[in-house]
């Protein structure tokens, strides 16, 4: 399969830069992936996206990505919690990473790999004949080899409890980053997308502590160019930032302002 960008920005010292597609239409899949960026965050919990979107939106993305030298962006799919087989059609449809959600427990990270990965770090299903396997192109040995080894899981802290059991999250075998979920934490103790509050930043730190301690990846939201920097001095090497639908608001918002200014300016 296609190497993970991802993962050779990582053995190289550097951070992962993604932002998250929202919008289904794969035009905004296919000029996101020219743009740059190391990994494009899909999420299937909190949208009506289906396993057949995705299969497109990932065709969209290597389409998007040919004639660079660089390699094509990554595609992290969030599947909902306790979604285990959906995991394999997404990383079968083209995903490299899995962003499994409001993990809890060790046992929970470590069934998360379970489901992910081939014998015999796992027990992944076997077929062998969709996109990341380039339609059956490569020998069943060969795949299932390079499948384990460009495919990662980032398993999301967001909870109080989960921030207690973070150390030992980040000693699972399998599990390639701990990614500490600001807005959901920050609803649980009472100070909704508080993101700079002093017991969110806590939390964060704690993760990251956590995830360096056991020699992982430290992931998290940059919501802002302030929280952005603070979680870059914690050690962020997986940074989300921005969405497809939000910039896009953004941009027609700030067209219409500036329409009706200069309408207001030209004598009447």
């Amino acid at each position: 399969m296609t190497p993970s960008r991802c993962k050779q920005v990582w053995e190289n010292g550097g951070t992962v830069f993604m932002t998250t597609l929202h919008l289904i239409d794969p035009r905004v899949a296919e000029i996101a992936a020219g743009i740059g960026w190391d990994a494009l965050w899909i999420d299937l919990e909190h949208s009506a996206k289906s396993t057949r979107e995705l299969e497109m939106m990932c065709r969209a993305i290597r389409a998007g990505s040919l004639g660079s030298n660089a390699l094509k962006p990554d595609v992290l799919a969030r599947p909902g919690k306790g979604e285990f087989m959906r995991m394999a059609r997404l990383l079968e449809a083209g995903a490299h990473g899995i962003m499994y959600p409001r993990c809890e427990s060790a046992e929970e990270a470590a069934e998360t790999v379970r489901w992910m990965k081939f014998a015999p770090l796992g027990e992944r299903g076997f077929d062998g004949g969709n996109a990341d396997n380039d339609y059956g192109a490569y020998p069943a040995g060969d795949y299932v080899e390079q499948a384990n080894e460009h495919t990662w899981l980032a398993i999301q802290i967001e909870s109080p409890a989960a921030v207690e059991q973070a150390p030992a999250i980040a000693r699972v075998d399998g599990v390639d980053a701990l990614f500490f979920g600001p807005g959901d934490y920050s609803c649980l103790i009472g100070k909704p997308a508080r993101f700079m509050d002093a017991a969110v930043v806590e939390a964060a730190a704690r993760v990251a502590d956590a995830a360096h301690g056991a020699g992982k990846i430290f992931g998290t939201l940059g919501v802002n160019p302030e929280h952005r920097e603070a979680m870059l001095a914690l050690g962020c090497r997986l940074m989300g930032s921005g969405a497809d639908q939000g910039l896009l608001k953004s941009a027609m918002q700030q067209l219409f302002t500036d329409i009706h200014a200069a309408s207001a300016r030209v004598p009447k």
